[in-house]
C-alpha cells in the first residue's frame, strides 16, 4: 500500500471511530408518552399538542410518542395503553372518565414511580377521580357527561394560594377555578431551589394567557414553583391573590410537574404566543425530565424572559 493511500484512509477511519463512539456512546432517550385526544369547547388539543410535541423534541433529551384518546365514550372503549413503556406521561387533555382499569392502571404507575406532567385544561380532567385529583393537587372546573364545565364541585377540596411567604390553603365555598381574560402577566419564582426552577430569574414576563385562580383538590404533597397575580384592579372578579402556576407534587414514588400555562383556544390562531414563550417551554421541558428522572440537567436558556421582556421563539 503506498503512503498515499494510508493518507486517505486514516482520515476516513477515524471519522467513522468517532460517529461510532457518538452513537455507542450516547445516553438513550427519556421515552415520553404525550396524551392528548380530547378538549371541551373551550380548549382546543390539535393545536396545542403538536406545539407540546415540538418543544419537547427540540430539547434533544426525549422520544415522544403521541396517544390520541378515543374522541367519544372513551370511559366504553378498549382505551388502555401501557403507561409503564415510559418515564413520563404529558398530559394535554380533557376527559371526563377512563374504564375502570386504565385508571387503576394508571395509578399503579403512578404509584410506583411513574411521571406526570399537566398542561393547563389537564386541570378539567377527572373531577370525579379521586387518586387524579391527588396527583394534581388542586384541579378546577371539569367535564360534565355532557361535555359542560363545573362538574368539580367545591367539596372535593381546599383552595391553594400563596400567601406571606409560604402555600396557604382555605375552604371558601367557590366554585373550582375562575380566570381574567389572557393577558401578559408575571410570574413569581417561589422555590428557586428546585431543579426545575434553578437558576431561573426570580421573575419573569408571560404573554397572553389566563392565569388559573380558584383551584382547589386535595392540596396534598404539593410545592409551589412559582405563582402569578390575577389584577382585581383589572379584572373585576379577580382574586388578587397569588395564585399557584407552576407546582411540583408527589404522588406515591411518583412525580407531577403540574403546569397552568398553554392556553388555546378553538379560534386562536398562531403565533400561539403563550405555547411559544421560552418560559413556558423551558419550564415544560426541565419539568418533563424532573417528573421522569427526579432531576434536571438542562441549562437554562440563554433567551428566557426577565420581568420586564417577553421571549418568544418562532
Amino acid at each position: 500500500m503506498t503512503d498515499l493511500r494510508r493518507f486517505k484512509i486514516i482520515p476516513f477511519l477515524l471519522v467513522a471511530l468517532l460517529a461510532a463512539s457518538a452513537v455507542f456512546g450516547a445516553a438513550p432517550r427519556i421515552k415520553v408518552m404525550l396524551l392528548t385526544g380530547q378538549s371541551n369547547q373551550y380548549h382546543d388539543w390539535t393545536k396545542s399538542s403538536p406545539i407540546v410535541k415540538a418543544h419537547l423534541e427540540q430539547a434533544g433529551l426525549f422520544e415522544v410518542t403521541v396517544v390520541t384518546a378515543p374522541a367519544k365514550n372513551v370511559e366504553t372503549s378498549d382505551f388502555n395503553p401501557k403507561f409503564t413503556d415510559y418515564a413520563v406521561v404529558v398530559m394535554d387533555y380533557e376527559t371526563r372518565d377512563w374504564p375502570a382499569v386504565t385508571k387503576q392502571a394508571f395509578e399503579a404507575y403512578m404509584k410506583n414511580g411513574g411521571g406526570l406532567v399537566t398542561i393547563h385544561a389537564a386541570d378539567n380532567a377527572f373531577p370525579h377521580w379521586p387518586e387524579f385529583n391527588e396527583m394534581i393537587g388542586i384541579g378546577g372546573w371539569g367535564m360534565t357527561p355532557e361535555g359542560g364545565v363545573n362538574a368539580r364541585k367545591p367539596d372535593v377540596g381546599l383552595r391553594l394560594k400563596w400567601r406571606d411567604g409560604h402555600a396557604a390553603t382555605d375552604e371558601v365555598a367557590v366554585k373550582a377555578g375562575s380566570h381574567p381574560p389572557p393577558h401578559d402577566y408575571v410570574l413569581t419564582t417561589r422555590a428557586p431551589d428546585h431543579p426545575i426552577m434553578k437558576g431561573l430569574p426570580a421573575a419573569w414576563l408571560h404573554p397572553m394567557d389566563e392565569i388559573y385562580s380558584n383551584l382547589r383538590g386535595p392540596a396534598k404533597n404539593v410545592t409551589i414553583l412559582a405563582t402569578a397575580v390575577p389584577d382585581a384592579a383589572k379584572f373585576p372578579g379577580a382574586t388578587g391573590e397569588n395564585e399557584p402556576i407552576l407546582m411540583a407534587i408527589t404522588y406515591g414514588k411518583g412525580r407531577v410537574f403540574h403546569s397552568t400555562l398553554g392556553h388555546v383556544a378553538p379560534a386562536n390562531q398562531p403565533p400561539f404566543r403563550d405555547l411559544n414563550c421560552v418560559g413556558f417551554i423551558a419550564t415544560l421541558q426541565r419539568g418533563t425530565e424532573w417528573a421522569a428522572t427526579g432531576k434536571v440537567t438542562q441549562p437554562v436558556p440563554s433567551d428566557f424572559p426577565t420581568a420586564d421582556r417577553i421571549s418568544i421563539r418562532n
